[in-house]
């Protein structure tokens, strides 16, 4: 694959990456330039291969900027949440043993606060108003760059059971193992020179970062949208003639919530790939996008700790409605509780006999996370079927267990936001006394929705017509928003949790 230099060279002026708003742009020769110089701004900073810099950063050119340079100058590059509290932004960096953290000014304020000796091991450098400009204004050209090895993401998982887990493989090493290595994505969605990816995410996850610079590298162009809103991505593919893109299911529920005329009035022709992950997606959901775009909707199942990868194509999952796909990297084993491995269509939890991973700084949960053959698990349950497809039920730490029977609120939630009045629903266990636990839905209706228990009552007659009584919820509350983070998962600690402390529920809740 090209270097950035060779890129540069061959295509100076063709566009690497841009806002789909027109807030900035970068062509190759302005990413390889500027690239080069902050990472000699980060060599002049006594910085070394293997050393870490933080990125607390919104959309834009400079995430590139940035995450090139440090490539180059072989660092690890950790991305941070903006949605991060500062505890959680104080855990992230001191875990990561960054020494550099590049931040927004907006976040100033929040930084300024951190602890003291954090703030003396890891300087702060804000890039935007020309802070990071008069910092690299010392190296105007660029220079041959030392010769390490490539650096490298250092991601942490969302941490939605609980504290994120690094995730950080050695320099040197390819990100994966195995046949095709890490061009499963390259090879099945055709990404080349041609490409032009709309990246709808925040570039803080690792797969909108690590898709965009897989792009790049193949010589195409990314299109980053500020923010997801539905409107705007439809619009980004029309002006920017996108041929790929990567979404979220709920990104699918809200743009499917537009007016069909207003849907129809955006061309949308040279929309060759669309990719989806990170979150179940309802089958009904999927048919729908498949009716408006064709059979283009591609689907993958992998994570950040790269231990093995699913992808089922728009033709494969007609066939096979609901599944994430066959295993194109590493193979699959469905392991039950008792450790045995299961047959074909039987339920367990979900391993992948494939590249290796650890959780940085934590051997426990490393270990914790892998059988006595070495295989290694996400968390997710789910089941093969004869041909080898695999089917997700839910994450292990989210299964209810309710009078011995064991409940997963995927498949809820998955009900729930197929009724009209419904934007997003979260289900999750409660305390019960008969039954051990009890099934909680938290809802989000559409605007202009009445919650009272009248909605909770048609919900909860909407669930007991499509699911067994066992799985229907207890009960409905209804929230205005509800904690899904940019990726597509919930933040269901969180929620659970204040129903946990208070004994009764979000006290704005209308129960039904």
């Amino acid at each position: 694959m090209p270097i950035l230099k060779d890129l540069a060279a061959r295509h100076p002026d063709k566009v690497a990456c841009q806002m789909a708003d027109g807030s900035g742009v970068r062509t190759f020769a302005e990413l390889d330039t500027r690239s080069n110089r902050i990472a000699q701004l980060f060599l002049s900073l006594q910085l070394r291969p293997g050393d870490g810099v933080a990125m607390l950063l919104d959309n834009g050119t400079v995430y590139f900027d940035l995450a090139w340079a440090a490539r180059r100058a072989g660092l690890y590059y950790t991305p941070i949440s903006t949605h991060l509290k500062q505890s959680e932004i104080d855990y992230v960096v001191r875990d990561c043993g960054a020494k550099i953290l590049l931040a927004d000014a907006r976040f100033a304020a929040l930084l300024e606060a951190l602890p003291a000796d954090l703030r003396a091991r890891c300087a702060t450098v804000f890039v935007g108003a020309g802070g990071l400009d008069a910092l690299i204004a010392k190296f105007p050209e660029p220079v041959a760059l030392p010769d390490v090895p490539m650096g490298k993401d250092f991601f942490y998982s969302s941490g939605t059971t609980g504290q994120p887990k690094g995730i950080k493989q050695g320099l040197g090493e390819p990100p994966m193992t195995g046949a095709n290595k890490a061009e499963w994505n390259v090879r099945l969605f055709g990404f080349d020179g041609d490409t032009v990816y709309l990246s709808p995410a925040p570039l803080y996850h690792a797969a909108p970062l690590r898709f965009s610079i897989k792009v790049i590298d193949g010589g195409g162009s990314v299109v980053v949208l500020p923010k997801f809103d539905a409107v705007g991505a439809l619009r980004a593919i029309e002006t920017h003639r996108v041929t790929h893109s990567q979404w979220v299911p709920t990104m699918f529920v809200r743009m499917l919530a537009l007016p069909a005329a207003e849907r129809a009035g955006f061309d949308l022709a040279s929309h060759r790939v669309a990719v989806h992950a990170a979150a179940p997606c309802p089958v009904e959901v999927k048919e729908q996008m498949m009716a408006w775009w064709g059979p283009i909707v591609w689907e993958y199942y992998a994570g950040s700790e790269r231990n093995g990868v699913c992808c089922i194509s728009p033709q494969e999952w007609l066939a096979h409605k609901g599944s994430v796909g066959r295993a194109v990297l590493g193979r699959i084993h469905i392991v039950d509780d008792a450790g045995r491995e299961c047959g074909a269509d039987e339920t367990g939890q979900v391993y992948f006999d494939g590249p290796k991973f650890e959780y940085h700084g934590d051997p426990g949960k490393t270990e914790k996370a892998r059988t006595a053959q070495g295989w290694s698990t996400l968390g997710d349950i789910g089941h093969l079927d004869a041909d080898g497809f695999l089917y997700l039920t839910d994450r292990k730490a989210h299964m209810i267990i309710s009078g011995g029977v064991n409940i997963y609120p995927a498949e809820i939630e998955n009900t729930l936001v197929l009724h009209p009045a419904v934007v997003d629903a979260a289900v999750f266990g409660l305390p019960n006394a008969d039954y051990g636990e009890e099934v909680k839905a938290v809802v989000q209706l559409r605007p202009g929705r009445q919650q009272d228990g009248a909605m909770a009552s048609e919900l909860l007659a909407f669930c007991r017509d499509r699911l067994s009584n066992v799985k229907c919820p207890r009960s409905i509350d209804f929230v205005h928003e509800l904690p899904r983070l940019d990726n597509g998962k919930l933040y269901k600690t969180a929620l659970k949790q204040r129903y946990l402390e208070s004994g009764d529920g979000d006290a704005r809740a209308t129960r039904g």
